[in-house]
């Protein structure tokens, strides 16, 4: 079996099309009789094409700081670069022709954050990944013991609470207590910088698994797109590739487990807040997910975003503000109650990853999000940064 990519429109786009407000990004080759001018541009994804609005938002970080960034780019014009048809096709990296436009990640100066243990069914995940320090074998017998301790379900309660302040008391008197409860019930969420400006990979490309790992899995997530002032301006689709065994060997691991080469995916478009999408209506997300392997396999699942034990709003409020400062903004995935535990190769020893393995991350109202996995060794390398952007931006005399 091989990858089959979803090279067209109708296999990235919202359900309801171009109804939205879609903000990309993707590269331009040299133009026509001026070499060394390629380069990323921003983009409006529009039903009649893809339309090059760099000449009014050099980097989407320009766009995502505007008052009103949707009417912004729905007032913006510019040259045509192709259909959403035509730059999907050409995305892919073994079938890219390098001198036609394709899709990129889209966003760039934002700062890639992640919050992590948002989930309560993620949170027993993380707890079993402590306790068995990376053993797949040993997670099966963790996971039925902490489950019968803490006693029925986590879904309704609340970080901070006197309610999870209880439980805090009952775990530690069972010896359960563990770093991965303290950010998942305790008043201060786990946040941390997941990956380099500039160095998430979009959609239809690889998504890096570093080759030192044996126990990994996707991260579906919403995404969102946050200003320099604090405003939720649109969100995004992410994969924050989880590795099991690394982090589960030590919390001090994380830097390991969670930033190499193409660990980290979003797209495939952004999706302004406008009158028809909003914070509301992100908190009602349900995130899809499906892989299919090279062998055969197949598995689903869901994440729904109402199930999150901190608010969106409330994540974005403990990452800016007085205490710290975003000039360029920043992008904040928010975590995924996705935690496979079925069986793939070896009874007991649970889901991970093959090369090759397709992921498809899908939201109703922001599209979908497609990668292949492999090696972060045979990813593609990440070699275009922030010198290299402002290089070319000043070539093109898109600075002003």
């Amino acid at each position: 079996m091989t990858t089959t990519w979803p090279t067209d429109a109708s296999g990235l786009l919202p359900d309801d099309g171009y109804a939205g407000t879609l903000a990309g990004r993707a590269w331009l080759p040299d133009a026509e009789g001026r070499p060394g001018h390629s380069g990323p541009v921003v983009v409006a994804i529009r039903a009649d094409g893809v339309v090059d609005v760099s000449a009014h938002f050099p980097t989407m970080h320009a766009l995502t700081e505007q008052a009103d960034p949707a009417a912004a780019l729905a007032a913006a014009s510019g040259p045509e670069i192709g259909t959403l048809d035509e730059l999907a096709a050409n995305t892919p990296p073994e079938t890219r022709d390098e001198t036609r436009p394709w899709l990129l990640s889209p966003i760039d100066l934002h700062v890639v954050k992640a919050a992590g243990v948002t989930f309560p069914v993620s949170m027993i995940e993380r707890v079993i990944e402590e306790r068995a320090r990376g053993d797949q074998d040993a997670a099966a017998v963790i996971r039925s013991e902490i489950l019968e301790t803490i006693g029925g379900s986590l879904d309704a309660l609340r970080p901070g609470s006197e309610e999870a302040s209880a439980l805090k008391t009952l775990l530690l008197e069972r010896g359960w207590w563990s770093q991965y409860l303290e950010v998942g019930i305790g008043p201060d969420a786990e946040v941390f910088t997941k990956a380099p400006v500039l160095s998430t990979v979009g959609p239809l490309v690889d998504v890096g698994v570093h080759p030192a790992s044996q126990w990994n899995n996707p991260e579906p997530e919403v995404v969102l797109v946050v200003s320099s002032d604090g405003r939720i301006v649109g969100a995004s689709l992410g994969n924050d590739v989880n590795l099991r065994d690394i982090e589960g060997r030590s919390a001090l691991l994380l830097g390991k487990a969670k930033d190499n080469n193409a660990s980290a995916s979003v797209g495939p478009f952004v999706r302004l807040f406008d009158a028809s999408y909003n914070l509301d209506a992100l908190r009602a997300s349900v995130v899809r997910l499906s892989i299919d392997g090279e062998d055969g396999y197949r598995l689903d699942g869901h994440s729904e975003l109402a199930r999150i034990s901190r608010d969106p709003a409330d994540l974005v409020e403990q990452v800016v503000g007085a205490h710290h400062q975003y000039p360029d903004g920043f992008v904040l995935y928010l975590g995924t109650m996705f935690a496979p535990v079925d069986d793939r190769d070896v009874a007991g020893r649970g889901f991970t990853h093959h090369d090759g393995d397709l992921v498809r991350i899908a939201e109703p109202r922001l599209g979908a999000l497609v990668n292949r996995v492999r090696s972060s060794t045979e990813a593609a390398p990440w070699t275009f940064g922030i010198d290299a952007l402002y290089r070319s931006l000043t070539t093109r005399g898109l600075l002003r």
